[in-house]
């Protein structure tokens, strides 16, 4: 790897929410590798004043310019309106999204290593009029990205989900047997190569109570999800399950387990949050660029406090930086 610092670009996320605030925090120790948020350099600079926080920011006009403790370099990226902290404003959202497509296209350049970013709101970028389900969808469209999964990393727990941002009436429809091979196949190519885990084991839960139990609680099992397990297993992917997701996070399944795979949001990252809530990170999968997130939303009544907690968005760092060196 080159001896140049990796550089890492940071998309502050809502401007009403906590991302500007843990983005700022971000200032307060020195980094092995260069940081560039994308943001509203006025929000920053009212978002600082009104915390306390001491931090110099300093426009962008060299991407070779590094920067020290106290200090951030920031890419302005205009609001449209003025902002106030715990007030979410449609009309901003626009500039969100351009602040996160700069980001990714400057990842697809070359202009940076890697990309971090801070929590938006669907339903205030929805209510702007442009129809958004999340980051992780959002940055395979215009990435090109054929598939991506979410997955949420904390110390070696790892969770990773079949679907992500969707009723939960919709699931059932959703999971076909090409979507789970997809999602299996990208999840151990990327568990092998971003992660450096040689072979590894996945334990996959089932979609029904207790996988289904014999058919007897749904036949998703049954009819679908173990003669896929069975056909990965004989192309050489490890593989445990359809597993019950009660009993699947046991310490003894754990054990033998380097990520599980959730058929639904709200199936595995309960489990993954309650573990490390405000130190777990969100990392996409199977995008062409290194991109991960924090563990948690915006957190409207948080923002301008003083109260909320930057510790996921150190690991989101610190991951990403790991993450740019494996690579090499």
């Amino acid at each position: 790897m080159s001896n140049t610092p990796a550089r890492i670009a940071i998309s502050a996320g809502d401007p009403a929410g906590v991302g500007p605030d843990i983005a700022l925090e971000l200032a307060q120790r020195d980094w092995p590798c260069e940081l560039v948020v994308v943001a509203d350099r006025d929000l920053l600079a009212a978002r600082a004043a009104l915390l306390g926080l001491e931090v110099a920011l300093r426009d962008v006009t060299d991407l070779r310019q590094a920067s020290s403790r106290g200090e951030l370099r920031v890419l302005h990226e205009p609001l449209a309106r003025p902002v106030t902290a715990g007030a979410p404003d449609p009309a901003n959202a626009p500039a969100v999204l351009a602040a996160l497509r700069r980001v990714a296209d400057g990842c697809t350049a070359g202009s940076f290593d890697a990309m971090v970013t801070g929590p938006v709101s669907k339903a205030v970028i929805t209510d702007s009029g442009t129809p958004f389900s999340g980051h992780t969808e959002y940055l395979a469209e215009v990435t090109g990205a054929e598939h991506v999964v979410m997955l949420l990393a904390h110390g070696s727990l790892r969770v990773a989900l079949a679907t992500t941002h969707m009723p939960l009436a919709a699931v059932p429809r959703a999971l076909t047997a090409g979507r789970l091979e997809r999602t299996l196949r990208v999840l151990s190519s990327e568990l092998r190569d971003k992660f450096a885990i040689r072979e590894p084991r996945i334990s996959v839960l089932g979609l029904n109570p207790h996988a289904g139990e014999e058919g007897k609680l749904g036949r998703e099992e049954i009819d679908m999800i173990i003669p896929l397990l069975t056909r990965l297993r004989e192309d050489g992917l490890h593989l445990f399950g359809p597993l019950p997701a009660d009993t699947a996070f046991n310490p003894e399944r754990r054990g033998v387990s380097d990520a599980y795979l959730a058929m639904y949001h709200d199936q595995g990252l309960p489990v993954l949050k309650f573990a490390g809530f405000g130190g777990a990170v969100n990392v996409t999968l199977g995008l062409p660029i290194i991109r991960t997130s924090v563990d948690h939303g915006t957190a409207f009544e948080l923002a301008g406090t003083g109260r909320a907690q930057s510790g996921s968005m150190h690991a989101a760092v610190e991951l990403a930086l790991e993450l740019v060196r494996r690579r090499g």
